[in-house]
């Protein structure tokens, strides 16, 4: 293959990526097709989402894989500055921040939080799109560190607070996101301030007792 056709190739998937993110994020998942994506895209050939990637689920995870790679730079980085730390605050802020700050440096508008959102309660992307991003490596450092300092707690409590934890993440970004993409106000004005008020809110969360059963 010549230079210039993979150029030309590498081009059109990005502009799909691109697209279909965009579409996800406004009319989720279910709602647009792979040929409604090439359309938009530009392509006069209705199955180039198929040719470049495969089925809807491996689009999904490609554009997972697009943004994972600068989110987990930042986390790495952080958890580079933290090590040993006994501030829950800190391994809490790796969890938020890396997302936040990612965000931060991507302009306005952005559509990546309000895709996550779509394909996270979606329940044939879910599990696909949670198993992509939870098992990085850096996460699972975080989550080592995290459940140092938080009190042991039964089982099931733990898993439902780490389900929170998630669901506060990805809602509240995709809900600044689209606030900022329709020019609405939001409690918190920057990116920054809203990471600040997640943290603060999920080590509540953490630290939280748990009331004994009836």
């Amino acid at each position: 293959m010549s230079s210039s056709k993979s150029d030309r190739g590498s081009e059109t998937r990005e502009l799909i990526l691109v697209t279909a993110e965009r579409l996800f994020a406004e009319y989720g998942v279910e709602a647009v097709s792979n040929r409604q994506v090439s359309e938009a895209a530009g392509q006069s050939n209705n199955f180039a989402v198929g040719y470049h990637f495969g089925s809807k689920d491996d689009l999904v995870v490609a554009i997972v894989r697009r943004h994972a790679e600068s989110i987990e730079r930042r986390r790495t980085d952080m958890l580079a500055e933290i090590t040993g730390s006994p501030d829950l605050h800190d391994w809490v802020s790796c969890l938020v921040r890396p997302m936040t700050d990612y965000l931060a440096s991507l302009g306005s508008p952005t559509w990546y939080a309000r895709f996550i959102a779509q394909v996270t309660t979606h329940p044939s992307f879910r599990e696909l799109v949670v198993n992509e991003t939870v098992s990085t490596r850096s996460l699972q450092q975080t989550i080592e560190g995290m459940f140092r300092l938080v009190p042991r707690l039964p089982e099931e409590v733990r898993q439902e607070r780490s389900n929170m934890s998630r669901w506060m993440i990805v809602h509240m970004c995709a809900e600044r996101e689209r606030a900022l993409h329709a020019g609405t106000a939001m409690p918190r004005s920057t990116w920054e301030s809203t990471a600040a008020g997640l943290v603060d809110a999920l080590v509540g969360v953490w630290l939280a007792p748990v009331s004994a059963r009836r």
